[in-house]
């Protein structure tokens, strides 16, 4: 029985691949979503939002110096500059950010409007308050509540001699005038209050609660994109699952070089007229083929069964799947050209293609993960490839906007092909 196992063991020693599949990739797999779902030291998500002041009044800009310090938020007042020395930018308009949430800077943007300091905060129903804008991205239900929530704080925590003002008004309403006393005593303790808000330096301290049910401050909540569309999530899964089956099919396809070389007909195909060069071009050319029909296949089902808006965006799908049909294409011949078996590419692409896609988007939404992990998918190209799909079927934005995306990908293609080309000059002198 010890002979057996100890065999067994020697066995799996020596075959690398079930080394890596059996050891590596669960690691690989535990670290990745441990640092997506375990980074975090509590619950609240800190959310990117644009924040606009129409207004201009007390009461907006101390709602504004509240969010400010809110620690759940990265505010954003205007555009971050482009360069070290480049100027800053202006502040943002609502149409500015209004597009900014279109484009996919952000989830979400708040616009304070023109009057909200003559009315800023409600008590109760048939409340006069004047709402505040929150613009949002309908893809991210997260961001949207979170914002609300601390606005809500950051109303009790920032604007407390308007809430008192606010409230003594409302108490007149529904309970009677005050005598002329009552109102200079309130007065004067609201004047104490306004300057005991000036000198705080940071309005939400650690020591205030943020456990309010009530909403004081009222919001008007508009989807700016993907509010209307019909099964809006499918391009998405389309997108990111497609991606990656891409990236096997494209290795296993790629994997034909070993059959082809282990059986000898590449060193007859190499004697011939035909170079290296021209063959691998040639199977880089047939596996793009593949790669897109096989995007086209997966559309094209999206569309049969679950609605997908497909035929209104062809343009733009046709422009995004040839040049993630290329990237994949390419990578699946470099991958080919480093590995000496099947097993050996069996391996270290299962390896490599769930990894880039846990990282890139296609298991788990890029903007749902921490901001270094969000960056660490621009390594990949699921996340290229899942972000120019999002563009044309999510945002609907013009071909032209897709350049960032084409242009990695062809570029990551390219250079990929080549470090593919010279890494199989081990069959031309073999």
């Amino acid at each position: 029985m010890f002979s057996v196992a100890r065999t067994s063991l020697l066995a799996l020693r020596r075959d690398r691949a079930a080394f890596v599949l059996s050891f590596i990739l669960p690691i690989a797999f535990f670290s990745i979503f441990a640092v997506i779902f375990g980074g975090q030291h509590d619950t609240t998500p800190r959310v990117k939002v644009i924040l606009v002041d129409e207004d201009k009044s007390e009461a907006s800009q101390d709602l504004v110096r509240g969010l400010l310090h809110e620690s759940s938020l990265n505010v954003l007042t205007h555009p971050e500059a482009s360069g070290k020395n480049a100027s800053v930018p202006p502040d943002y308009t609502a149409s500015t950010a209004e597009a900014a949430v279109k484009a996919g800077d952000v989830s979400v943007a708040l616009v304070i409007p023109r009057g909200f300091g003559q009315h800023p905060v409600g008590f109760g129903p048939g409340s006069k308050a004047t709402p505040i804008q929150l613009l949002n991205d309908s893809s991210d239900t997260i961001a949207p509540q979170v914002v609300i929530g601390m606005l809500q704080k950051a109303a009790f925590t920032s604007m407390p001699a308007v809430m008192a003002e606010q409230g003594m008004q409302y108490s007149e309403r529904y309970i009677g005038a005050f005598t002329p006393a009552q109102r200079a005593q309130m007065q004067s303790s609201l004047d104490e209050l306004k300057k005991i808000q000036s000198r705080l330096e940071n309005p939400s301290s650690p020591g205030t609660s943020s456990g309010f049910s009530a909403s004081v401050i009222a919001v008007n909540t508009r989807s700016v994109v993907g509010d209307n569309k019909n099964s809006s999530m499918i391009s998405f899964y389309a997108a990111a699952i497609g991606v990656m089956f891409l990236l096997f099919t494209a290795s296993g396809s790629a994997g034909a070089l070993l059959d082809e070389a282990e059986s000898g007909a590449l060193d007859r195909v190499l004697s011939s007229r035909i170079t290296m060069t021209r063959l691998l071009a040639g199977k880089l050319f047939y596996n793009t083929i593949l790669a897109f029909v096989q995007l086209v296949a997966m559309f094209l089902w999206g569309w049969a069964v679950f609605k997908l808006d497909f035929f209104s965006h062809l343009a733009g799908f046709t422009v995004m799947g040839m040049a993630t049909a290329f990237s994949v294409a390419a990578f699946g011949l470099l991958l080919a050209s480093a590995c000496h078996t099947r097993g050996q590419l069996g391996a270290l692409s299962t390896l490599l293609i769930l990894i880039m896609s846990a990282i890139g988007g296609s298991m788990f939404p890029r903007f749902l993960m921490p901001e270094a992990m969000q960056k660490a998918g621009l390594f990949t190209l699921n996340g290229w490839a899942i972000d120019g799909f999002t563009k044309v079927f999510w945002r609907n934005l013009p071909l032209w906007d897709l350049w960032p995306q084409v242009g990695v990908l062809v570029a990551s293609g390219i250079v990929l092909f080549l470090v593919a080309r010279r890494v199989a000059r081990r069959w031309e002198y073999a």
